[in-house]
């Protein structure tokens, strides 16, 4: 009985994370497309934070429905908010260290995104799974 229990978890947490990685890579790319076509004309932090607001209300959406199928509400909403104002503040900050070190504009937030995106699986699936919606 343990082992079944246990597999099934797995399965549920391979699940999950498969789901995420497809929503994560939706949002990441409305996230850098938002940015690439806002850089040429506005500051890069600017530019940086409108695509990370722009895919975040996509990303709550999904991540509630399709990764964690879950209903959106406000509890899971503010957690949501939370955990993604911690991941903007990783974001950001390693968007600006990237860019001083000398990575081009253009791949920057690329570099971002292989820290930041596992970072944020573990903070989304927390909220998701301790701020469920009654």
């Amino acid at each position: 009985m343990q082992h079944k229990l246990t597999q099934m978890v797995k399965k549920e947490t391979l699940g999950e994370l498969i789901r995420f990685g497809i929503v994560g890579t939706t949002a990441a790319a409305i996230h850098y497309g938002v940015y690439w076509v806002l850089q040429h004309w506005i500051n890069v932090n600017v530019a940086y934070t409108i695509g990370y607001i722009v895919s975040f209300l996509v990303n709550y959406y999904l991540s509630a429905h399709f990764t964690f199928k879950e209903k959106t509400s406000a509890k899971n909403g503010l957690g949501f908010g939370g955990a993604h104002l911690t991941n903007y503040l990783l974001h950001i900050v390693l968007f600006n260290f990237f860019l001083w070190i000398g990575l081009s504009r253009e791949l920057a937030p690329i570099a971002v995104l292989a820290i930041a995106v596992p970072t944020n699986f573990v903070l989304v699936r927390f909220v998701f799974k301790h701020f469920k919606s009654k």
